[in-house]
């Protein structure tokens, strides 16, 4: 059992109520000091002994409150940490300042094949030379690649620091076909949480900036589409930052990434003893981590059918039950869901639940993808491009105007995700301070370029790309719906660069 005692600061009343629990041979797990509070974990206090503690307690000059609680602040942090790495699919581990393991999440230990807490770095890598280089740098080395398991893989350091001294660090292990991706959970910039951090001027994004200011300060369910890579995530995160809950916990979960019985569990927690190897006392899901935030399920179109009733009663009354628990837990959260799939579709298949997706889609927003915010491109680059050198601790490097076409006649399956990646590689690979084409992989992706001139500025350069490819389609394509159907973009915007560029023909 867990209690929590509040008291009026004095001078040994802590050893006087620590006193009280000794004297009564109660086995402690846990106290942790907040003063005027103590919060003690004692397993083995039943009630009766509680009510008689109870009352010694409130004997003592100055308590004020004796309550029990479900768990101490402390270990509700350390749960919190838990759940972030868990939510995580790269490998990340932590580490104290001698290089030995302290923590390895999910992804890492799935990775290793075991857990590998109280290690040195040098035996889960099979490289002295690495942990020699890490504690000589204190941690503080460019990203660079390692071999985990016979998988390539590369390592991204973040050293912790107390004052000057150095505590330990954050390893992280990434996919080199994530590169360029940030980790929200560890790395996330809270100084551009916001609108801020949504990039670019296009005509869709400030319409998607507009309407999500909007829909951020509604209390309601919000359903975000858009294709893979277009920043879903980054726009619910803003969406919260804006809101009311912005002080309070954002969790994320992505619900392709699990198994259904691994993604209830951390999303709604389990109870003590509902299966072998669970923690005891059982543990909080996202929701009850979450409790006055926000939670967001990315790719909920993944969510099974089982899952999804669970989580559709949750909405109807915000209630829920613990895996293997009968206790009803009530909390508030509000969800924000994402997805690339056709949920409407998927309705009409039996696929996803209707009721759930009318519970789901009480606001909504679309995210434009890449191709359609052509405007946007150079800039997005450029701001990856600072990004990637800064991060990869290389002298400021810039793209080469012949790279402007290429950049902007590329259809970008990947979206912001995908050109984030390009300017990545293109930035480690390149040896001068010029990022030419050569060193771009979009090589026979892009349409036709234009010969190579002097650019004078992002307008210009994206003014001229779509007069140019305006004037070569509309041949073939000769009406704006015919034209916007061909660039998969609506008829509007096509009329309104017909009108703009002068082009003839047009209606």
């Amino acid at each position: 059992m867990r209690i929590h005692v509040t008291f009026i600061d004095r001078v040994g009343i802590t050893q006087e109520v620590l006193a009280l629990l000794g004297g009564r041979n109660l086995n402690l797990d846990a106290v942790e000091m907040v003063p005027p509070n103590v919060y003690i974990d004692a397993p083995t206090l039943s009630p009766e002994v509680l009510d008689e503690l109870r009352d010694a307690l409130h004997a003592v000059h100055g308590v004020q409150e004796v309550t029990v609680v479900d768990i101490l602040p402390g270990q509700r942090r350390r749960l919190q940490l838990d759940a972030l790495l868990a939510a995580m699919t790269d490998p990340v581990l932590a580490v104290d300042g001698k290089g030995r393991i302290l923590l390895a999440n999910p992804a890492l230990i799935a990775l290793y094949g075991a857990e590998p807490e109280g290690q040195p770095l040098a035996q889960l890598f099979g490289d002295d030379s690495l942990h020699s280089a890490l504690l000589e740098h204190g941690f503080r080395l460019p990203l660079r690649e390692i071999t985990l398991k016979g998988q390539a893989l590369l390592l991204d350091a973040v050293p912790i620091t107390e004052g000057d001294h150095l505590t330990g660090a954050l390893l992280t292990l990434y996919q080199p076909n994530r590169i360029g991706e940030r980790l929200s959970a560890l790395h996330h910039d809270h100084a551009a949480e916001g609108f801020d951090a949504l990039l670019g001027d296009s005509a869709p994004m400030a319409t998607l900036k507009a309407r999500a200011q909007r829909v951020a300060a509604l209390d309601a369910p919000l359903l975000i589409r858009g294709e893979t890579g277009t920043g879903k995530e980054l726009v619910a995160r803003a969406c919260h930052a804006a809101s009311a809950r912005r002080n309070q916990p954002f969790l994320a979960l992505n619900c392709a990434a699990l198994p259904e019985n691994l993604a209830e569990s951390e999303l709604f927690g389990y109870a003590p003893g509902a299966f072998t190897g669970a923690q005891r006392g059982g543990k909080p899901g996202l929701l009850e981590l979450a409790h006055q935030g926000t939670v967001f399920l990315d790719e909920i179109g993944e969510m099974s059918p089982y899952l999804q009733a669970k989580l559709l009663r949750f909405l109807s009354d915000g209630s829920f039950r613990r895996v293997g628990g009968d206790r009803e837990i009530k909390v508030d959260v509000r969800i924000l869901s994402a997805t690339h799939r056709n949920l409407e579709k998927m309705v009409g298949e039996g696929a996803f639940r209707e009721d759930l997706f009318y519970r789901l889609n009480v606001l909504n927003l679309e995210v434009p993808p890449l191709r359609e915010r052509g405007q946007d491109i150079l800039l997005l680059a450029r701001f990856f491009m600072q990004q990637a050198c800064t991060q990869i601790q290389r002298p400021a490097c810039r793209l080469a105007p012949g790279t402007f076409q290429a950049l902007l006649g590329n259809r970008w399956p990947g979206n912001v995700r995908q050109l984030q990646n390009v300017i990545f590689r293109a930035a480690a690979i390149c040896e001068s301070s010029l990022v030419e084409i050569g060193d771009l992989d979009i090589a026979g992706t892009a349409v036709a370029r234009q010969s190579d001139g002097e650019v004078n500025s992002l307008e210009e350069a994206v003014e001229n790309f779509e007069r140019a490819l305006l004037e070569k389609l509309f041949v073939t394509y000769p009406s704006t719906r015919q034209l916007a159907a061909r660039l998969q973009t609506s008829h509007t915007a096509i009329a309104h660069r017909l009108r703009k560029y002068g082009i003839p023909g047009k209606t």
